[in-house]
């Protein structure tokens, strides 16, 4: 047989495609159907007149259908440099910014420019699986950077940690797994001990559209030296429901994107060009639209962490941005937990060991107590029914203990 990669053989499975797996080919009581809180991203298609304008380009824009300029289109790149620029009080220019084929691409890019195999990063834990596959897969050690009770990350670690091997650190803010929302001063502080060490700072700002704070959430480009340290990403998958049209972006030094452009280049010669021009249309247009979903996932946050405190025994350890991550009452791994909770209550919820390293690598066995509950696709009455079985579970234990229990009843073959 030919061989395979040690790096990509040694990585984990996308936690997400694993969950999947474990509801497919299942039928579920009709009163008691399943509630999928395990995808981070909206499943409703984009907003019907972001929809028309993108069927207009399709037939009536013959470049639509084209690659493009690797490093993204000149329009959306302008577009997204005055509109940050404005909003983060900041000058940021248009050869400032790249756009990749989502935020995924914008991560591995972005990391392709400051480390190579034997490298490190400071990744906090609880961290976003897909950051730490991508490092495995890389040959890039992500040294866990321990969070403090508010989820937030501890800069007194952080100092401790960082050495000559670690060429970033990298934040989610708000946070996934988490919700947690860094405050700016917390942010600054990682700037400077990132500066400090002849880092960079690499922050991740996807859910920055749902953040509950009011006005810019960090004064990072205020600095005329921003480009010294930061790397910006971003992604209009969730703002503007575009996760098919995969359209991401990174906002640097035009000295670094011009080596992104050689990653992009070999991986993708360039963003989808439909999901670039929707991108401009959306920002060009969607504002109100946006401020309105902005408002409906802060109804569901508030209405999430009401009925989780009607819970004995449950505790809420951060909430923002589409997500509760909690700790549960069981005494059960939450991996054992989370299947669990498929079979006896039909819910899909992701463990915290999937969030951090295991106890046998060095991991907290607190991930062993937490889940992560997405609430991208659930409103505030599907949330009701989500505390309402929980309570069930927590009502009675025993349920809990059906962890090896096959899953439900395999659908009969069409």
């Amino acid at each position: 047989m030919s061989p395979f990669s040690a790096l990509l053989r040694a990585t984990a499975p996308p936690p997400v495609m694993e969950a999947r797996r474990w509801v497919a080919d299942t039928r579920f009581p009709p009163e008691r159907p399943l509630l999928n809180l395990s995808q981070a991203a909206p499943v409703e298609p984009p907003p019907e007149p972001l929809r028309a304008a993108m069927a207009g380009m399709v037939l009536s824009e013959p470049d639509t259908h084209l690659y493009g300029p690797v490093l993204g289109l000149p329009e959306l790149r302008a577009e997204i440099a005055g509109r940050w620029s404005m909003q983060y009080g900041g000058a940021i220019h248009p050869e400032d910014v790249a756009i990749t084929a989502g935020c995924n691409m914008a991560f591995c890019a972005a990391l392709a420019t400051l480390a190579v195999p034997g490298d490190a990063i400071l990744l906090p834990v609880p961290w976003y699986f897909n950051h730490k596959m991508w490092c495995d897969t890389v040959g890039v050690e992500a040294i866990p950077l321990p969070c403090r009770p508010d989820m937030t990350p501890d800069p007194e670690a952080a100092r401790r940690l960082i050495g000559p091997r670690v060429k970033a650190i990298v934040l989610i803010s708000p946070n996934n797994p988490t919700g947690a929302e860094y405050p700016a001063g917390l942010v600054a502080e990682f700037a400077g001990i990132a500066r400090s060490a002849g880092a960079a700072l690499m922050l991740d700002e996807t859910y920055r559209d749902f953040d509950s704070r009011e006005g810019r959430a960090h004064d990072l480009f205020t600095d005329p030296d921003w480009r010294d340290v930061l790397i910006h990403l971003y992604s209009f998958s969730k703002a503007f429901r575009l996760t098919g049209h995969r359209t991401g972006a990174i906002i640097a030094a035009p000295d670094r994107l011009a080596e992104v452009e050689k990653f992009l280049d070999s991986v993708a010669i360039c963003a989808p060009t439909l999901g670039q021009k929707a991108a401009t249309w959306g920002l060009r247009h969607l504002g109100p639209w946006v401020a309105g979903e902005r408002a409906e996932i802060l109804r569901r946050r508030a209405a999430i962490t009401a009925g989780l405190a009607t819970l004995p025994g449950w505790r809420l350890l951060g909430c923002g941005a589409y997500f509760a991550y909690v700790e549960h009452p069981f005494d059960l791994p939450s991996d054992r937990l989370a299947k669990a909770m498929v079979e006896s209550q039909s819910l899909l919820v992701l463990p915290g060991t999937m969030f951090g390293p295991a106890p046998e690598k060095g991991g907290s066995t607190g991930f062993g107590r937490q889940l992560r509950l997405a609430f991208a696709n659930m409103d505030a009455d599907g949330l009701a029914t989500v505390t309402r079985r929980l309570a069930a579970l927590t009502a009675n234990p025993a349920l809990a203990k059906r962890a090896e229990a096959p899953l439900a009843t395999p659908m009969a073959s069409a």
